[in-house]
């Protein structure tokens, strides 16, 4: 086979390598609605080059995807997102994003297969848009925790009301995030492993 003047393939960078220490990975998905910031997620806490799929959204789309309140977006997810990041020496975790538009949601079956856990993102101007996601979750039996992304324009509301407005369980956390932001990107994974470990300690992660 002629590389055209290369004998070998070019391994991976350097920064794309996974830690020697790495012992242990897990699988999760970062869903939501159209525009929701999942890309953005997936994108400010990868330690590696994200892997996205997105594509310049067209006068097709009109009238078929919701872009309410993403007025100023010109490309989206018609794929997949996918990123990477060590969580403690030992433990790294792949992240999938999902396409938020309902006419790929056929893709959402096999980006949820093998799946540890999810991180249900959230926009407080489009709050409906989140009972389709969970209740795909919830079928799937994927575990998940919901953050509410802040958007300048979204209206705040205390969280307990966002728990009671999405008809979350007691034990489903929920936080407020800035999807921008590594470390608070970062903080909702970490929320989201501790979450999956009180349910394996309970006995409730199959």
């Amino acid at each position: 086979m002629d590389f055209k003047g290369s004998d070998t393939i070019p391994g991976p960078r350097a920064e794309d390598q996974l830690p020697h220490t790495a012992q242990a990975a897990a699988k999760i998905v970062i869903v939501g609605g159209f525009g929701v910031g999942k890309t953005t997620m997936v994108g400010s806490v990868s330690e590696i080059t994200p892997l996205t799929t997105e594509e310049t959204m067209t006068q097709a789309g009109i009238g078929v995807d919701d872009n309410f309140g993403s007025a100023s977006k010109t490309a989206t997810t018609v794929a997949m997102d996918f990123g990477r990041i060590s969580i403690t020496d030992e433990l790294v975790l792949y992240l999938f994003g999902t396409p938020g538009q309902q006419r790929f949601w056929f893709l959402w079956n096999g980006l949820f297969e093998g799946a540890l856990g999810a991180v249900v993102l959230v926009d407080t101007r489009r709050l409906e848009v989140s009972f389709d996601v969970m209740g795909r979750l919830e079928e799937r039996g994927v575990p998940f925790v919901v953050a509410i992304n802040s958007f300048p324009d979204a209206p705040r509301y205390p969280v307990d009301e966002l728990r009671t407005a999405l008809d979350l369980s007691p034990d489903i956390p929920i936080m407020e995030c800035d999807a921008r932001r590594r470390a608070s990107s970062r903080d909702v994974l970490m929320t989201l492993m501790r979450f999956l470990h009180s349910l394996a300690m309970t006995g409730s992660l199959t």
